[in-house]
């Protein structure tokens, strides 16, 4: 595709196209990052120094940058050809839409596909080969559903989403539309409940049920659990990340985005709009308030306020964890000072 021609489309976008120059107008057959990129290849820079030092090294044909003055009089006065965009990411994403469409997926039931009484399916909608889809379930239209797939009896599934190999959707389970659910994942699954008793412990039945709304997708071997009674919930928007833990009985808010390993305990409830980094645990029945942002490893045992930034286990502020850190390689001598003065006492 001829550069000018990703430009027209760009402008149709959402990533705010401001200007560009076009001057070679070179075939674009890829895209690559900055430091990696080859002729006839895109890439893209945003405000980082240490990308920036990577312009006068790179071979791409062309670039999508910032307007930041730094950048663009740089790229001004180079020879390839640029975009400025109001969000590089965002062009480079749509980039990368167009240059590597989806493959079209063939409409239709494969004939290995195990279809049980009662099951409403919607129009356009794909099931592969060994897909087993139990009594009572209704699925929605342009709904994709790949090899392996198991659905449990009476879920709903919405429209226009797509299952990937091997999920499992277990049974009651609600999933909105426009959702992705990444292989292996598994929706609606036993909570742990375990009573203990003098032999031993008992288990308490999960009759409850897991609800995604709308415009969610679930990462690769990720697990959602139904409670005993009531529902487990994850709002519109939320975006979860490979091998994550939802307990039962958990709401995760609006626009959220959980990176992998994240663990969150029976009857968590986390607001709209929170980053949880990699390997966050919030325990059992804590409240995250809106627009919270976790770093990695954090461990979340009491309730956040919204807006803050924590860090550290347990949880504190950001910034007092930044200064307690900068301390931890200082402490052998402050113990052999402490030490010293005790022994003059």
């Amino acid at each position: 595709m001829q550069l000018n021609e990703i430009i027209k489309q760009l402008e149709l976008g959402e990533s705010g196209i401001k200007r560009y120059s076009i001057s070679n107008n070179p075939e674009i057959i890829s895209a690559a990052s900055i430091d990696k990129a080859k002729e006839n290849e895109i890439s893209f820079i945003e405000s980082d120094s240490y990308l920036l030092n990577k312009l006068n090294k790179t071979n791409a044909s062309a670039i999508i940058i910032p307007s930041e003055d730094k950048v663009f009089n740089y790229i001004f006065n180079s020879n390839i050809d640029w975009i400025v965009s109001n969000n590089p990411r965002i062009a480079f994403a749509e980039v990368l839409e167009l240059l590597y469409p989806k493959p079209i997926i063939k409409k239709g039931i494969h004939q290995s596909a195990v279809i049980g009484k009662g099951v409403v399916l919607g129009n356009e909608i794909s099931i592969g080969p060994n897909v087993c889809i139990e009594e009572g379930v209704q699925v929605g239209e342009k709904t994709v559903i790949h090899p392996g797939v198991v659905i449990y009896n009476n879920s709903t599934i919405g429209a226009n989403n797509e299952l990937h190999a091997n999920c499992v959707i277990h049974a009651n389970t609600q999933l909105g539309d426009n959702c992705i659910i990444n292989s292996n994942a598994v929706i609606g699954s036993e909570g742990f409940g375990f009573i203990p008793t003098n032999n031993g412990w008992r288990k308490m039945p999960q009759i409850g049920k897991v609800i995604i709304e709308n415009n969610v997708e679930i990462g690769s071997c990720s697990t959602i659990d139904r409670p005993s009674v009531g529902e487990t919930r994850i709002k519109e928007g939320t975006k979860i990340d490979n091998l994550i833990q939802i307990g039962h009985g958990v709401e995760v808010g609006k626009n959220c985005a959980f990176a992998a390993q994240v663990g969150v305990a029976g009857g968590a409830l986390i607001g709209d709009g929170v980053i949880l980094a990699g390997q966050v645990g919030v325990g059992n029945r804590v409240k995250v308030g809106a627009n919270v942002i976790a770093s990695s490893k954090c461990g979340i045992h009491t309730d956040i306020d919204p807006g803050e930034v924590v860090s550290g286990f347990p949880a504190i502020p950001n910034k007092l964890w930044l200064r307690c850190s900068a301390n931890f390689k200082k402490l052998p001598e402050l113990a052999k000072a402490i030490k010293k003065i005790s022994s003059t006492d």
